[in-house]
């Protein structure tokens, strides 16, 4: 998909990879971009910059996300590209154990990290599959390819989400629906920097951590090759293969890796032993 004259609904666009998203989008010459965000302020910041529609939008209800679609569409017409982009984490602290997360958390963490997925593309399909055409975005992570040291709910949603996006284009790809998963590991954003995630982002960041300008970019290109899989870090791919190949061993050195990062219980809270 090339971008010009696209009209692009992007949800989580106030801030960090969506931020990005909305003005790599308008430098490509998109015909016009909604800029959705549970944050108002940030939204309409950002479409003011890039002549967009700012859209307060809480991707947890899916009411919202019909109302974002729908005022989209009255504004510029039929959307050709959803990026459902929003997401949430919290982490495993503070006792750092797999099932630490609050029945709440993993309700809330369900609700924005894949149905707001399940939401988007209901609100959109039929239009799409009537034009026999139409993209779809989801932000993924690397974790829902490999997992997320630190937090056992995020990998989870971010696992569910990828499978859904799998089901999205064996069940529609025939009916001209492209689907692309966007898996970056460590991005500058707020959920990177924030104290709560330190040690999960400090596991990301082993490959390096790029800013979101650098993601957009590399997300605009995968777009246009129409690839499922969108890999701003290259080594995720190897990593993957790595863990297809042997698991037993692959799991082994994530514990191996996690023990190093969690050496230092002064930064993380009480380690579990």
């Amino acid at each position: 998909m090339l971008l010009k004259d696209k009209v692009v609904l992007i949800t989580g666009a106030g801030h960090g990879i969506g931020r990005a998203l909305a003005e790599q989008f308008h430098a490509a010459g998109a015909k016009g971009i909604a800029v959705a965000d549970v944050d108002a302020k940030a939204a309409e910041e950002v479409a003011a910059r890039i002549e967009g529609l700012a859209l307060a939008t809480d991707v947890s209800k899916e009411s919202a996300i019909q109302r974002a679609v729908q005022a989209t569409e009255r504004r510029f017409g039929a959307i050709d590209l959803l990026c459902s982009n929003a997401g949430l984490a919290f982490s495993d602290a503070p006792g750092w154990a797999a099932t630490s997360q609050t029945n709440a958390q993993w309700d809330y963490l369900w609700k924005v990290n894949v149905m707001a997925h399940v939401w988007g593309a209901r609100a959109v399909l039929p239009g799409m599959i009537e034009r026999r055409q139409g993209y779809l975005l989801n932000t993924v992570s690397a974790a829902g390819l490999l997992n997320q040291i630190g937090d056992a709910a995020y990998s989870t949603t971010k696992h569910a989400a990828l499978g859904f996006a799998e089901s999205l284009a064996i069940t529609h790809g025939d009916q001209g629906i492209k689907v692309s998963v966007l898996c970056p590991q460590a991005v500058a954003t707020r959920m990177f920097t924030s104290a709560e995630h330190a040690a999960a982002a400090e596991a990301a960041s082993a490959d390096g951590v790029l800013s979101p300008e650098e993601v957009a970019e590399v997300t605009l290109r995968g777009l246009e090759e129409e690839a499922f899989l969108i890999l701003p870090h290259p080594r995720v791919s190897e990593y993957m293969q790595r863990k297809a190949t042997d698991y037993d061993r692959w799991l082994g050195g994530m514990r191996r890796f996690r023990s190093r990062l969690f050496a230092d219980d002064s930064n993380q809270g009480t380690e579990p032993r």
